[in-house]
């Protein structure tokens, strides 16, 4: 599977259930003349299974990018489950990330006090629904997927926003980073060029800035955040079982036949499967929570993990493995494994998102 523990790229995609880097100044052990890279607060790890006993096609797609929006040590995650097909999966893995940086508007400097005081809860909510639209008007076929998409970010303090105070902020920041900066090349001796690229900077968070998460999701792929050991869900399972979503799909005509709708989808809401897009919508379900010291990891999966493996059992197996010193991929590898062994029928992809708890210190 993948590991980013050596090297972060400055953007990193994974389409495809394959990494592509699309940034012309990503950087690779190795190379003489290799562009800055920065130490990230978080680390990565995926695995995946196609789980050839039930399903001869894989139709999970995730993505991942570092330094996010153009924004150092911002993040985005994202698990897509496709059914009837790949293509809304696929179509979502290269396209939805997009979507929300468009939503997030201008990236310059200038702006950065603007774009942190913006609703990210109301950007991916219209991200997801500008996607629907648009796997629609581009006809992209008549399969459909859940979603599962998280945003990491820092953000400044509500009370600190006044021009002065965001000027201070601003210099705090610039001469956090010069002097982390300074101390790395002070550190550097003559054979520099025979040793492993290091990181320039930490991105050094002032005092006032916060670390924030959003997250987004249609369908029954689900996100877990652990802290202090236990788990919290961040996602809703929107399902065909459920009471809520039953009455809204009767409320507009529909029917759920056997936990169907229509007697044909398990979900009742999805991106794309226009065929059905009054009754199986859009709209997700979105939270924001402050991550702090007591927050250990994330976890995004599909279904094929959360049918058969509960939030607090795989909580508690990446907590342990993490207190043996595993990394985020190994980890990622094993819940991928648990769920095989406790015989899931489905594809299965688990994310697993390491927090760096030194930042708060």
């Amino acid at each position: 599977m993948i590991s980013y523990d050596e090297v972060v790229f400055t953007k990193s995609v994974c389409l495809d259930n394959e990494y592509t880097h699309l940034s012309s100044n990503s950087s690779t052990v190795g190379e003489e003349n290799v562009d800055p890279f920065y130490g990230l607060s978080f680390k990565v790890g995926v695995a995946e299974n196609k789980n050839t006993t039930y399903r001869n096609k894989m139709e999970d797609v995730h993505t991942y990018i570092a330094n996010f929006a153009e924004r150092i040590d911002w993040g985005y995650f994202a698990i897509f489950d496709g059914h009837a097909g790949k293509d809304t999966a696929r179509w979502c893995g290269n396209n939805l990330h997009t979507l929300v940086e468009d939503e997030i508007g201008d990236l310059g400097e200038e702006n950065e006090v603007t774009v942190e005081q913006q609703d990210m809860k109301d950007n991916l909510y219209r991200s997801f629904i500008k996607a629907d639209e648009l796997i629609e008007k581009e006809g992209v076929g008549s399969s459909g997927c859940t979603a599962a998409v998280a945003v990491l970010r820092w953000e400044l303090n509500g009370e600190a926003n006044t021009e002065e105070n965001t000027q201070a902020k601003a210099q705090e920041s610039t001469e956090a980073r010069t002097e982390s900066k300074e101390n790395n090349e002070s550190n550097s001796g003559s054979d520099a060029k025979n040793k492993k690229p290091d990181k320039v900077f930490d991105f050094v968070p002032t005092k006032n800035h916060k670390r924030m998460l959003y997250t987004s999701n249609v369908g029954d792929s689900r996100i877990v955040l652990c802290r202090l050991g236990k788990p919290y869900r961040l996602s809703y399972d929107h399902k065909a079982s459920d009471i809520y979503e039953i009455n809204r799909i009767r409320d507009v005509g529909g029917l759920v036949l056997k936990n169907r709708v229509n007697g044909v989808l398990a979900v009742t809401r999805s991106l794309g499967d226009s065929y059905m897009k009054d009754l199986v919508i859009g709209k997700p379900f979105t939270t924001s929570t402050e991550i702090t010291a007591d927050d250990e990891f994330m976890i995004l999966g599909c279904d094929g993990v959360w049918d058969v493996v509960s939030d607090s059992r795989a909580c508690k197996l990446v907590a342990d493995l993490f207190a043996q010193g595993n990394d985020p991929k190994t980890a990622a590898k094993k819940l991928c494994q648990l769920a095989m062994d406790n015989s899931t029928t489905d594809n299965v992809t688990v994310m697993i998102v390491k927090f760096d708890k030194g930042v708060f210190s």
